[in-house]
């Protein structure tokens, strides 16, 4: 499936101050009282290189997405997150994974079935535990992770140490997140044994060369290291560094290649796989960037990123982006940002039948492509610290509208339009 989902999170963070029973004295709080975040989202693509037909055909998606994060401070030195959502999904790219699906419509890459692969729910559950330490300057952190869709399962943990040096103007942090998913295969459908159609046309007997892969599962394994400084009043900088190896099934099995040493065979305006994508069991990836914020004055503040991509499948990939955050009033804020975002292709990404039938590796997938793209937003937010709006018990903080607009060289598009608020308890 060839999906670019663009995935907005909002984290609110608040800062008091409480009575201490024991000590009779005041102490810093991490999160003063609960915190409820709740966000939604629609996202929008469309696209003619799908990878579900070989990259050629259809790449229209829709996705809607909600999601809860309750914080809860347990103590004046620990919270406790849980976050729980679900995004649910219609592709008219999906749905030919059978295409064939006996309706008036006529098979074709360009228009969608009506097969149980046309939609889908992914649900998630994500809870955490932070611990900062009586001076605040070191703060460790553990989460766990599961989630699931119809042919995809994954759960996860991970944890990571802060430390705040110089006065809190040094920032140092490292993280790990380990990954253990299983695919659920859902092949092609003039792949599956027992499959036979009258309607097939072409030159000789259609022959696949396809075998289904023995391994299912995929382990992503991830370290995270980060260093922040305060360079000044106005200035503040960071840079990071990812570690990420994976291992086991890294192939999609639901994407075919169509070879440019086979003949084509049809069922109607649909072309029948020759395999599906081949990709080694094994990828090594490194990114690394910088964050530079400056502010300019009480109205306006520039936040800057650059990041440099590398793996060991071929791609390297260049990503800049600046967001300029504008101040209309204490309870309004304007945020215009641009992404810009380059790649190499992979070394084994190849067109619709370029890839020959001895090769090792092969994929149509365009994500694997070269290509840029531009992506264009603006946001606004309101936030009201005395929280005098109120819904029950809890007083309404922030709310977050976003709209993002993507543009790809290869012709996908998108957009996506996100809400996010925030309540805090008495």
């Amino acid at each position: 499936m060839n999906k670019s989902l663009f995935i907005v999170v909002f984290l609110f963070y608040s800062i008091g101050f409480s009575q201490n029973d024991n000590t009779n004295s005041y102490q810093k709080r991490v999160l003063e009282t609960a915190e409820i975040e709740l966000l939604l989202s629609y996202y929008n693509q469309d696209g003619q290189n799908a990878a579900v037909s070989g990259g050629e055909g259809t790449e229209e998606l829709t996705d809607a997405t909600s999601s809860i994060v309750v914080k809860i401070p347990l103590n004046p030195n620990d919270i406790l997150t849980v976050d729980a959502g679900i995004s649910a999904y219609s592709s008219a790219s999906t749905s030919n994974v059978d295409p064939f699906d006996k309706n008036s419509r006529t098979a074709s890459p360009f228009s969608a079935s009506s097969g149980a692969s046309q939609s889908d729910a992914l649900v998630h559950f994500n809870p955490s535990y932070q611990h900062s330490s009586d001076n605040r300057n070191s703060v460790y952190s553990a989460q766990a992770y599961v989630s699931s869709e119809y042919d995809y399962f994954s759960i996860g943990f991970g944890g990571g140490y802060t430390r705040l040096f110089n006065e809190k103007n040094t920032e140092v942090s490292a993280s790990f997140q380990v990954f253990l998913d299983k695919w659920i295969p859902q092949y092609p459908v003039e792949l599956r044994n027992g499959f036979s159609d009258s309607r097939i046309t072409g030159n000789g007997t259609y022959n696949p060369i396809f075998d289904a892969f023995n391994d299912e599962t995929r382990n992503s394994y991830s370290l995270s290291l980060s260093f922040s400084q305060i360079l000044g009043k106005r200035m503040q900088g960071s840079i990071f560094m990812d570690i990420v190896s994976q291992s086991g099934l890294l192939s999609t099995p639901h994407q075919r290649v169509y070879f440019g040493d086979m003949n084509d065979f049809f069922i109607e305006e649909f072309q029948l796989a020759d395999d599906v994508e081949q990709l080694p069991d094994n990828r090594f990836k490194i990114p690394i960037g910088a964050r530079l914020n400056y502010y300019l004055n009480d109205l306006i503040v520039l936040r800057s990123y650059y990041r440099y991509y590398s793996d060991d499948w071929g791609i390297t990939a260049h990503t800049a982006s600046l967001e300029v955050p504008i101040k209309l009033n204490d309870k309004f804020t304007l945020y215009p940002n641009y992404r810009y975002y380059k790649q190499t292709a992979a070394d084994y990404f190849y067109e619709k039948e370029v890839a020959v039938s001895n090769l090792e590796f092969y994929t149509s997938d365009y994500d694997l492509s070269a290509y840029n793209a531009h992506q264009y937003g603006m946001g606004i937010r309101y936030k009201d610290i005395f929280t005098t709006a109120k819904v029950f018990t809890f007083g309404l903080k922030t709310i977050d509208f976003r709209f993002g607009k993507y543009d790809r060289s290869d012709g996908l598009d998108s957009y996506i339009f996100s809400l996010g608020t925030t309540f805090v308890g008495d």
